[in-house]
């Protein structure tokens, strides 16, 4: 029975500390996972502190999983498995039969999971808690261990440490489409066998107060002028298989609103500073300025892309600005500033702007 308890205790604390050190790696997407499920609650008011639930539960995860593997405190951990895993699997099983949310974040963007697979993991290790709380009433908690209390100290103070890390200066393992030697053209394509959804357009008009609904292939005989358009819905006529393109929506433009995607990914070499906003640019703005000169000396072209333009303008008259939706910039730039040495479309580098020895050195050597 002990062997039984013990191979249990080690499948499920390496699966908490498995999902607490992938989404350490990058607490930022599982902050704006939970904004997500903020979201669709309507509760806009929790979204400044979802970086920090994030990290306190990536903390949690992993510290819970090396307590029950230490067998420190069996029977509170156990409790508190339980209640972890029972709010994950309301979780996931709301985003499975809500439809609302499509993944879950279990594993974050390294390791995607659908919903439906996230909400049979939590169904799979709910059991084998219970298994566990069961098999607990007669183990004999172990001896007292320094050893164990230190394993412990370690589970509770590195993740706060790799999290503060990759806050500043990106994830350690970027799983994300705009890592590096990735090509964003590439990223952009739907994948093979790819299937869209397929609407039918209905267009609402009005005339002498009453109102009409048709779509684009039958519309009225005596259509005119007098036909006073109000709305047009989409209905959804066909599913598709669920494969989109890794990066979607990702669009450069102009500050007067001309789209250069396409022309800048011909341009054989330059620099892609990426500033979603400008909120501690104080921080950051000596050290950027030293990029945008080292990288003017090489004659290395530089663009900023921002979805604070206006901002833009005032702080930066000496490179060209283009516009990129703030969501979009979440996903390519984990942090503000992030700089991308650009080879076309295809990423060469990737780096925090604290990171600059290392910028500097790749622009002397590129």
């Amino acid at each position: 029975m002990k062997k039984i308890l013990w191979i249990v205790r080690w499948i499920i604390g390496l699966l908490f500390i498995f999902s607490g050190l992938v989404k350490a790696n990058d607490p930022l997407g599982l902050s704006y996972k939970i904004q997500e499920f903020f979201e669709v609650w309507g509760w806009h008011a929790f979204h400044d502190y979802t970086l920090f639930l994030a990290m306190m539960l990536n903390v949690f995860e992993i510290f819970t999983g090396v307590a029950v593997i230490v067998g420190w405190k069996i029977k509170i951990v156990n409790w508190l498995l339980l209640l972890l895993i029972i709010a994950f699997t309301f979780l996931t099983g709301y985003a499975l039969f809500s439809g609302k949310i499509t993944t879950c974040g279990c594993f974050g963007d390294c390791i995607p999971l659908s919903a439906a697979q996230s909400f049979m993991k939590d169904i799979f290790l709910f059991v084998l808690i219970i298994i566990l709380m069961v098999l607990s009433e007669k183990y004999h908690q172990s001896e007292f261990k320094l050893t164990s209390v230190l394993i412990l100290s370690i589970s509770l103070v590195g993740p706060i440490e790799i999290q503060l890390f990759v806050l500043k200066n990106l994830p350690i393992v970027d799983c994300l489409p705009f890592k590096k030697g990735n090509n964003i053209q590439q990223q952009m394509q739907l994948p093979a066998g790819a299937i869209t959804d397929s609407f039918a357009l209905h267009f609402i008009y009005q005339k002498n107060g009453k109102e009409f609904s048709f779509d684009q292939a039958h519309f009225p005989v005596d259509f005119d002028s007098s036909y006073i358009y109000v709305n047009r819905k989409d209905e959804l006529v066909k599913k598709g298989n669920g494969l989109k393109a890794a990066i979607a929506d990702f669009s450069l433009r102009t500050l007067t609103d001309t789209d250069t995607t396409n022309l800048l990914f011909d341009t054989p070499k330059y620099v892609m500073i990426m500033a979603k906003d400008f909120s501690e640019y104080i921080e950051w703005e000596g050290t950027v300025n030293k990029i945008i000169n080292q990288a003017a000396s090489h004659k290395i072209s530089i663009v900023l892309v921002t979805a604070d333009a206006k901002t833009a303008e005032e702080k930066f008259q000496n490179i060209p600005i283009l516009k990129c939706d703030a969501t979009v910039m979440k996903t390519a730039a984990r942090v503000t500033p992030t700089i991308f040495l650009m080879q076309g479309s295809n990423i060469k580098g990737k780096y925090s702007y604290r990171n600059s020895t290392e910028i500097e050195s790749a622009l002397r050597n590129w």
